[in-house]
């Protein structure tokens, strides 16, 4: 995983250069299984100049693809540990999975959370729940901030519906990149398969695009 963490940290440290406002990194699984590999992913990122991260219980192994509890928890309890020891604020999100697989158990989710939140990370996650009765049920089990993901079609919601249910944070994951992807498709599309260029009206013009990238 050297390979991969180097990778990512890099990028990480680009976004850290090229902003005033501070940056949290989704470094995914912590880069290896075991707790103390997490812990050093935790320092290499603050080294990086990240101030926050997440990390996940997802093994990236399919036919096991949640780390067993008591791992799951050590791993988030190093990576706690790794964070409080540095010399600035450093904000863990923990994230419980199990509602991106199959046969999710909403228990097994509040479980692992509750056992995330005395393993010291200051906000939890689970992305994938399916409507809002279970994210007001999940924010209820808790006492830390609860971060909910727009991006996932049918179970994605508004922010007044998301703040009424208890959600303390929002992140949309792929969902602006998507949207500016599926823009560019449709507009190629016009153009290939009508031979027309309505998309234009749409734009945004040039000289805002620099004004907002500071050009």
């Amino acid at each position: 995983m050297a390979g991969e963490t180097e990778d990512a940290l890099a990028h990480a440290h680009s976004i850290v250069e090229a902003t005033d406002l501070p940056v949290s990194g989704d470094l995914e699984g912590g880069f290896g299984d075991s707790p103390e590999t997490v812990a050093e992913t935790i320092r290499l990122a603050a080294g990086a100049g990240l101030v926050g991260c997440t990390i996940e219980d997802s093994t990236g192994d399919q036919n096991h693809p949640l780390y067993e509890f008591a791992l799951a928890v050590e791993r988030i309890a190093a990576a706690a540990e790794a964070a409080r020891a540095l010399p600035f604020p450093f904000v863990l999100t923990a994230r419980a999975h199990n509602f991106l697989y199959s046969d999710p158990s909403l228990d097994d989710t509040i479980g692992r959370l509750q056992a995330f939140q005395a393993a010291g990370a200051d906000v939890l996650f689970a992305p994938g729940l399916p409507d809002l009765d279970t994210v007001a049920t999940v924010c209820a089990s808790i006492s830390k901030p609860f971060n909910f993901m727009v991006g996932i079609k049918g179970r994605s919601f508004s922010v007044a519906e998301l703040t009424t249910a208890g959600v303390r944070r929002i992140s949309l994951a792929t969902s602006l990149y998507r949207a500016a992807m599926t823009g560019f498709l449709d507009a190629v599309s016009e153009v290939k398969d009508r031979g027309e260029f309505g998309f234009l009206d749409r734009c945004v013009a040039t000289s805002e695009l620099h004004r907002l990238m500071g050009i």
